[in-house]
């Protein structure tokens, strides 16, 4: 597994550009997990625009980050090790209209992080330790993977996992994070830093029926941008009001 060091990162935090672009993620970070990342050695971030951006698109985008998908959970679910989808493709799963442009998102239990590695390399994919210490990182068909032993801070535990659903994901089936889960994590990694309320809200609409609000509102209680993503939830009558509520 390789181990790249970077000077980029602000211990115990996330990692962020010093002047962050509220309508764009800083050239060379991707959101995972609810955290910034930086991008493998070498990649051109997605929308960079010109020749090099449509060099490293694959022909079809979607149909590339399915089949990376696909191949790692196929060697996951042979391998024995518990694991759930998350992120975009999670949310793909439950039925929500694709809007798959960026990676896939795969939680594991921490302790299982090296036995995965060992397990991905064997099978020919690229598997490397970026400077954070919350996730691994794998290239499948052009696609990035990450590996993610906590979502939003928050660590992978055997429960979270054990609620997964097993869903299809384009005819394979694979444990997928269960609704509640799922939103909640793209709830917690609501920050100063990365606030995009237009790329949740269609995963709150779809999966609304699935969902405990009543649960994330006691988790995300006192946190201001998640509270106002819910309160824009009820304006736009998405979720009912909570009780009490004027």
């Amino acid at each position: 597994m390789r181990n790249h060091s970077h000077d980029a990162t602000h211990p115990g935090g996330p990692v962020v550009s010093a002047e962050p672009d509220p309508a764009a993620e800083p050239a060379g970070l991707r959101l995972a997990g609810g955290r910034a990342v930086e991008e493998p050695p070498g990649a051109v971030p997605p929308g960079g625009g010109g020749a090099a951006d449509d060099a490293w698109r694959p022909p079809n985008r979607m149909q590339a980050i399915l089949e990376a998908t696909k191949q790692v959970a196929g060697l996951l679910k042979s391998a024995g090790h518990p694991f759930a989808l998350a992120g975009s493709v999670a949310a793909y799963a439950h039925g929500v209209p694709a809007s798959l442009q960026h990676d896939t998102d795969f939680a594991i239990l921490r302790e299982d992080a090296n036995a995965v590695a060992q397990e991905l390399e064997k099978a020919g994919i690229e598997v490397y330790k970026p400077p954070e210490d919350w996730l691994i990182k794998a290239t499948a068909h052009g696609e990035n993977i990450d590996l993610i032993f906590e979502l939003a801070r928050h660590p992978v535990t055997p429960d979270l996992l054990g609620r997964a659903e097993i869903l299809p994901v384009d005819s394979v089936r694979m444990p997928v994070l269960a609704p509640t889960d799922l939103v909640g994590s793209l709830l917690a990694a609501f920050s100063e830093h990365h606030c995009d309320f237009g790329a949740v809200l269609p995963i709150a609409r779809t999966l609304r029926e699935k969902i405990d609000w009543d649960l994330l509102r006691r988790e995300n209680q006192g946190a201001p941008m998640p509270e106002a993503f819910l309160y824009l939830l009820e304006r736009l009558n998405v979720i009912e009001p909570r009780e009490g509520a004027p």
